[in-house]
């Protein structure tokens, strides 16, 4: 249902670049998490699957929006499996392709025929501003060195996890739920949203390239402040933490950082102290210990097909590979 209301939203024709980007795009797969998170959230607290529909597909193209310029600023070669908007066509394009998929999910949302729509609107609305200041946080990390632990899940609260509980409370709100189950929602978003970015952390080191669909290590060659990189510069000692601080100082055009064997060296260097200071360990315990706590906030919510499947979801993303 998602993917057919996805295709439905975009156009065709003139001009063909942008709207072959934006095909492109929506094409590329994913988990389609955040849109089906919306059609749950309406489920669980009594609402028709197909009343949200509008809603799921208009959060999951905000997140490509998001996902597109998120690769310009990173300079990723890869999405999914396939070159990113900026390489395949250049920035300019996909610059405007984010543009347009913003647009196109406004769109979508203002086709929601249930409930209060400025209300919808709202809450949608604050939550594309926090992601981009999320993000904002993330960029600024790249350029400091005493960035805390505390600050990284600041970062990440705005950044992923305020999007999916968005969805979540946005599916609540176009079932009718009621304010405490729409609060209970928002809880389990919020926590899924962090133990959601964790896994993505440790994903980045130790997943099989060809199930993440992007390069390993990427998060370690882009000197990202995630979770991994900050505990193990609070705990390193000697030589450890002299090199994991040179790799902060390394300029980018640095070969250590470029393709080839200097890249995978870093990579593993960085990763073999993370395993020494017992870094991937912790994260996996954190990915658990969020995930715990959406789950607990499911118990307001009223028994049913919906809690349950949004029980079943949280505990998949714990054990994913991708």
């Amino acid at each position: 249902m998602v993917e057919r209301r996805l295709q439905h939203s975009l156009r065709r024709g003139s001009p063909h670049d942008l709207n072959d980007s934006c095909r492109y795009v929506l094409s590329g797969g994913g988990k389609r998490l955040r849109a089906v998170l919306v059609l749950l959230g309406c489920r669980a607290v009594g609402g028709r699957v197909a009343q949200a529909l509008d809603a799921g597909a208009a959060v999951e193209i905000m997140h490509n929006f998001t996902l597109v310029h998120d690769d310009i600023m990173d300079s990723a070669p890869a999405r999914r499996g396939r070159p990113t908007v900026h390489i395949r066509w250049d920035s300019n394009n996909a610059l405007l392709t984010g543009d347009v998929l913003l647009g196109t999910a406004y769109e979508v949302l203002l086709q929601t025929r249930r409930g209060d729509l400025r209300q919808q609107l709202e809450l949608f609305t604050a939550a594309l501003i926090e992601v981009c200041r999320g993000q904002a946080l993330d960029l600024e990390f790249e350029r400091r060195r005493d960035v805390s632990v505390r600050e990284y899940f600041g970062m990440i609260e705005k950044k992923t996890a305020r999007l999916i509980a968005m969805a979540v409370e946005l599916g609540g709100m176009i079932g009718g739920g009621t304010s405490r189950q729409r609060d209970a929602l928002h809880r389990y978003g919020h926590y899924l949203g962090r133990a959601f970015q964790l896994q993505d952390d440790l994903l980045d080191v130790v997943a099989r390239e060809r199930e993440l669909g992007k390069t390993i290590g990427g998060d370690i060659i882009e000197r990202k402040r995630t979770y991994l990189l900050l505990t193990a510069l609070e705990r390193a000692r000697g030589a450890d933490r002299r090199a994991l601080e040179h790799l902060l100082r390394l300029p980018a055009s640095s070969p250590a950082l470029r393709a080839g064997a200097g890249r995978t060296r870093t990579v593993a260097a960085v990763t073999a102290i993370y395993r020494r200071y017992g870094v991937l360990e912790d994260t996996g315990r954190l990915v658990r210990r969020n995930t715990d706590r959406a789950l607990d906030a499911l118990r307001t919510l009223p028994p049913g097909e919906g809690r349950t499947m949004l029980r079943w979801l949280a505990e998949r993303l714990v054990g994913r590979s991708s």
